[in-house]
This record gives C-alpha cells, sequence and structure tokens, in this order.
C-alpha cells in the first residue's frame, strides 16, 4: 500500500491559491485548513459588532474589516480570517496586493463548538506575536456572553467577561464599548 504524503505549500503557493480560491482557506507550517462556512447566529452577531463598531468609529483614523481580511502573524506564519479586524493609523499590508494585514488593533472572533478550542488556544497564541495587537474579543453564538482580554503590558492580560443585559465592555484602545444587548440583537439561539 503506497500512503500519500502530505503537500506542504509555501507562502507564496499558498498566497497564489488563495487568491484564485472560490473559499477561504487558513495556512500555517505549510498547510492550508479550509475555512467552513457560518451559521445565521453568526452572521447576525457578525452584522451588529461591524455595524456598532463602524459607527463608533466613523470619525476616527480608525477601520473595521469583516471576516474576509486575511491577517498574517509575521513571526508565526499564520494567515487567517479573524471574524472582525479594527485597524488605526497607517495599515500594513504584506504586499501590494492590500488583502494581507499585519498590524491589526483589535481582534475579533465569534466562537461556535468547532472553533472555540483553537480561537482560544493556539490562534490567541499566535495572534499575541503581533505587536500592535492590544484587544481581543470573544462573542458566544449559543449563549449572550462576551469575553475580553486587554493586553496590559507584553505578555499580560486583563480578562473580563459580561453575561448580563444591559452590560458593557469597553474597549479602551480604540475608546468604544460593546453593549451586550446590541450585539445579540436579532439573534436566534439554536444549537451549535
Amino acid at each position: 500500500m503506497v500512503s500519500n504524503p502530505k503537500t506542504f505549500l509555501t507562502e507564496e503557493e499558498y498566497l497564489a491559491f488563495e487568491r484564485q480560491s472560490e473559499f477561504k482557506h487558513e495556512f500555517f507550517n505549510g498547510e492550508v485548513f479550509a475555512m467552513t462556512g457560518v451559521r445565521r447566529a453568526h452572521a447576525r452577531i457578525a452584522t451588529n459588532l461591524s455595524t456598532s463598531l463602524d459607527n463608533q468609529l466613523r470619525d476616527a483614523t480608525c477601520n473595521v474589516y469583516s471576516g474576509d481580511l486575511r491577517v498574517k502573524v509575521p513571526s508565526t506564519g499564520l494567515y487567517t480570517y479573524p471574524d472582525l479586524i479594527v485597524t488605526c493609523g497607517e495599515e500594513k499590508f504584506a504586499d501590494d496586493e492590500f488583502d494581507t494585514l499585519l498590524n491589526p488593533i483589535v481582534l475579533i472572533e465569534i466562537l461556535s463548538s468547532s472553533t472555540e478550542a483553537y480561537d482560544r488556544g493556539r490562534k490567541f497564541e499566535n495572534y499575541q506575536a503581533i505587536e500592535s495587537f492590544r484587544e481581543y474579543v470573544l462573542v458566544s453564538q449559543t449563549a449572550r456572553r462576551i469575553e475580553h482580554y486587554l493586553r496590559e503590558s507584553g505578555s499580560e492580560w486583563h480578562y473580563r467577561e459580561i453575561r448580563e443585559a444591559g452590560s458593557k465592555i469597553r474597549l479602551p484602545t480604540i475608546e468604544c464599548e460593546l453593549n451586550l444587548d446590541e450585539v445579540y440583537a436579532k439573534v436566534v439561539f439554536t444549537d451549535d
């Protein structure tokens, strides 16, 4: 029996493939990982988050991007698509295609049962290697719950969680806040 060895790609091969692909893929250590589609709750939460942050940052030098913009962690080589990205000031990109951001300030992930462990673990570890990265927000799509990590210094992070109606999380780096009720407006919870 002959086994099929894994095919590893270079970053250049991955980017050429990804820019032609109909679907999104993450890339790490030469391997390509297909990203799954999202459910209704995820899409509604992403819309609510994007609308809230974009409205609050309308007059700032900051931008809010949906999960269609790729982020690269230069020191680890991870290419990924966070659910929402916030940048402020001059944006840095990997090349002249302007589709791979290098300096996010705030990253938001909407948790699902298939991604939660990764988002909390290895992905967060990779994100912490981004020098500009200051705040990480995890939003449940199965219950009203928002978790917030704020970089205090170097590798020290402050954690806060909200679940109660009317609760708010302040994002001090971008001078915004997330209102739990607004984030979950029109969200219909189903089994994940």
